[in-house]
């Protein structure tokens, strides 16, 4: 079988020849070194190996998120001021927004060592400033711009599959407070909170319908489910803030054919049926405890033979086992992952490394990955 073979009959419940292997980022991102580009960890040589495996050997899952044209902020900008500057080999961006009498201000820092972006301060605080932030207006979608992704499609040719990165509207809520902050609100404000709930999947709900009408039979990863999850909130919460509204885009994405992957790291045991309930084609990244609460085989007895599992290899176990004692648990996911009826299981890590350098060990054992798969 090809590779994008492979992974289509996976995702249809088809037989294939062996399970898909994903590097997940690795693969997912093209990580073409750019020396103009300072924060990019994979410009440090000791990447080329790991990308150049991944690109030659992976079932490629590339993650490409939609541009979309004709789009109308309908004057939210006018409220919004950027600051961007450099410290050192830091990048700082300060937002601000000025609406309803209030500044709201975000502030990120990047820094050249480490791929992410670390918040310092997040938009909103309490329920005063996200009243005023609903009083922003509501920019509309416009039209999905399907060149990237059907040249990325034709550039990968039978290696792999171009894949929808979305939101869902609980990840973008959230993601407007710190954790803290983001808890308190949706415990103590639950009226207020579904209005921002519903603001933000208006923008997602057209998104989503259009894109998916357009660019159909693909495969679409939903990010967001973790901030509703345990230890966060409750899984009554979960179902409250998470199921109605993820559940929908769920439901779109497979009326036209498509394949819709639910993203949640951490625990799954008490929101595990509530993502049956929304009836997903994909979960990932499955992880194993103790990073997650569930063995492989537990969520695959729980979820049923209708969704591909995705997983269920742990990040910082690459970086940081030694081979031998890494290889069983490669063993053991292929194991866990391919038992029994299932509609299929792809392996792969949770994420993949954030420093600028591979160690030699990292690198041994993303090799072992596709030396025993």
């Amino acid at each position: 079988m090809t590779r994008k073979e492979r992974l289509m009959a996976t995702l249809r419940g088809e037989t294939v020849d062996r399970p898909p292997v994903s590097f997940y980022e690795i693969g997912g991102w093209k990580m073409t070194p750019d020396p103009s580009n300072d924060f990019a960890v994979w410009n440090d040589p000791s990447w080329r190996p790991l990308v150049q495996l991944s690109e030659e050997k992976t079932d490629l899952i590339r993650m490409m998120k939609p541009k979309w044209k004709r789009a109308s902020d309908n004057g939210f900008n006018d409220h919004l001021k950027t600051d961007i500057w450099r410290e050192g080999a830091s990048e700082f961006t300060r937002k601000t927004i000025t609406v309803a009498g209030r500044s709201l201000i975000s502030l990120t820092r990047r820094d050249a060592d480490t791929y992410t972006l670390w918040t310092l301060k997040h938009f909103l605080s309490n329920a005063d400033d996200l009243k005023a932030w609903l009083q922003l207006p509501e920019p509309t979608v416009g039209e999905p711009d399907l060149s990237a992704l059907l040249a990325e499609e034709k550039a990968l040719g039978e290696n792999g599959i171009v894949m929808i990165d979305m939101h869902d509207p609980i990840c973008d809520a959230a993601g407007l407070f710190s954790m803290e902050d983001y808890t308190i609100c949706a415990f103590t404000e639950p009226e207020l909170f579904h209005k921002l709930l519903k603001r933000i999947a208006r923008r997602l709900f057209a998104q989503c319908e259009k894109l998916s009408r357009l660019f159909p039979g693909r495969l679409w990863r939903l990010v967001g489910s973790e901030y509703a999850s345990e230890p966060y909130l409750p899984p009554h919460l979960y179902e409250e803030y998470v199921v109605p509204y993820t559940g929908m885009m769920v439901r779109t994405i497979q009326q036209h054919g498509g394949y819709a992957r639910i993203h949640s790291h951490g625990r799954l045991r008490g929101i595990l049926p509530l993502i049956t309930k929304m009836n997903p084609d994909g979960l990932d990244p499955v992880e194993p405890p103790p990073q997650g609460d569930m063995e492989l085989c537990e969520v695959r007895a729980a979820i049923g033979k209708d969704t591909v599992l995705f997983g269920n290899l742990e990040a910082a176990d690459i970086e940081n086992l030694p081979t031998a004692l890494f290889e069983e648990k490669i063993k053991r996911a292929l194991d866990e992952g391919t038992q029994g009826s299932g509609r299929g299981f792809v392996l792969m890590p949770s994420a993949c490394p954030y420093g600028r350098e591979i160690t030699p060990l990292t690198m041994a054992n993303y090799e072992a990955i596709m030396r025993l798969i």
